[in-house]
């Protein structure tokens, strides 16, 4: 049976063909769901993993429904930060500009005047709420005429406390305006927004198919605090890991740890909300070119991060929640590839990690790694989820198993035999 393609979805020629010099000639379950939904002109719900291609699910319909004649901005992307916004801006550009629209993105921590100047000239404005409502403040731009908004990530920008700006963001939108939004959840406190913003909403909720979801190797290694990081130098010394994301919790955490890493001849970066712009955008660029392979991020900063080929996956500080977890483990093994989640846990958190990862079918890896796990009951929980934990526990509704196209293969032979809790999993987190 022939794969679907975008025009039989009802995109315009000019859109698909900019999509196939791209490589990208079938559309990804959750844009065959949206895509028709929103050319109709309907509001739409979707709770979509990380990685399931859903900035295309909304882009492609929203080139489609504006024309170049429409005023501008006469689109707005709420993304819930820099890194996202920017992502989403470059994923655009291409489909954007073979419909004769300009699009562009404001976020804070780089100049405002310049941003100012971009906005005002933009069809599709890409923006972080905060960046946005100083825009606004300053009247350089004006929402009236939004005739189609987009929240993506909505759960996150929650999470990040951006509500009441958002709230005021979306009153000052066009009535008449068509609204999709896209979450890791829709239940809780988003599902109570989604009522607020959309009228009629189309709903889905998508999960990633077996054959699209990774292979993870999932460990955990007890280590005294002082051991720490000549662990973690350990690992990062194995020839063959590639690319390499390590998440702290703090920003001075980040910063100490590369200074240490580079007394041992680590190549390493440091990416947090302390960094300018210019910076951030540097390391990301030197990430993913290879320049440097090892990238100490703290959760915010790593939001929107999606850069093919990372193959390891290391909690030096064990995260704050389960659903943290789950999104820093699904930054490697995207697009059915391989990868290594490794997390250092000190004896005083053995107690505290088992318990936050409860239910997500980790028990014979928490064992190997000498932890305890959550017992039959958690596996009975996790039973029949199509791969993907519950809130508190994200990603459908769980922040499962984040992918995308084009992810470099794992390299060959990777940490097969050192680390203890190394069984590969293709378990809800990957």
């Amino acid at each position: 049976m022939k794969d679907a393609t975008f025009a039989d979805l009802g995109v315009s020629e000019v859109v698909a063909g900019e999509l196939s010099q791209r490589g990208i000639d079938s559309p990804f379950a959750v844009q065959s769901l949206v895509i028709p939904d929103v050319l109709a002109g309907h509001d739409v719900l979707a709770q979509s993993p990380t990685g399931s291609g859903k900035t295309l699910a909304f882009g492609v319909p929203l080139v489609e429904r504006i024309k170049d004649s429409d005023p501008r901005p006469s689109a707005l992307v709420l993304a819930p930060t820099r890194e996202l916004a920017s992502q989403i801006v470059d994923d655009l550009r291409g489909i954007a500009h073979a419909r004769a629209l300009s699009i562009a993105a404001v976020y804070g921590g780089a100049g405002i005047v310049k941003q100012a100047r971009l906005a005002g000239k933009a069809h599709i404005l890409v923006a972080t709420p905060g960046r946005l409502m100083d825009l606004i403040e300053r009247r350089d731009v004006s929402l009236s005429r939004i005739k189609l908004l987009v929240l993506d990530e909505a759960d996150r920008m929650l999470d990040m406390g951006f509500r009441p700006v958002v709230d005021k963001i979306v009153k000052m939108c066009a009535r008449e305006r068509q609204t999709l939004l896209f979450s890791a959840t829709l239940q809780g406190e988003v599902g109570k927004v989604a009522k607020v913003y959309t009228s009629n909403p189309r709903r889905h909720e998508h999960a990633h198919s077996q054959e699209r979801k990774g292979d993870v190797e999932h460990r955990f290694a007890k280590v005294t605090h002082d051991g720490k990081v000549t662990r973690l130098i350990a690992e990062l010394n194995e020839a063959e890991r590639g690319l390499t994301l390590v998440f702290v919790r703090t920003k001075r955490g980040a910063d100490r740890l590369v200074k240490r890493l580079a007394k041992t001849n680590v190549r390493a970066a440091a990416m947090h909300g302390d960094k300018s712009q210019g910076q951030r955008e540097r390391a990301l660029a030197n990430f993913e070119a290879g320049v440097v392979d090892t990238l100490v991020a703290t959760d915010v900063a790593a939001r929107g991060i999606d850069v093919a080929g990372i193959t390891h996956v290391i909690n030096y500080d064990i995260p704050a929640t389960r659903e943290d977890y789950v999104h820093r483990i699904g930054r490697t093994a995207r697009a059915g590839a391989s990868g290594v989640g490794l997390t250092l846990v000190t004896h005083e958190q053995v107690r505290e990690t088992a318990g936050m990862l409860r239910g997500l079918g980790l028990d014979r890896e928490l064992a190997q790694g000498g932890l305890p796990g959550g017992g039959s009951g958690a596996r009975q929980e996790q039973a029949g989820r199509d791969g993907s934990p519950q809130r508190g526990g994200r990603r459908g509704g769980g922040r499962g198993r984040p992918q995308a196209a084009g992810a470099a293969p794992r390299r060959k032979g990777a940490r097969n035999g050192a680390s203890a809790g190394k069984r590969r999993s293709s378990s809800s987190v990957a």
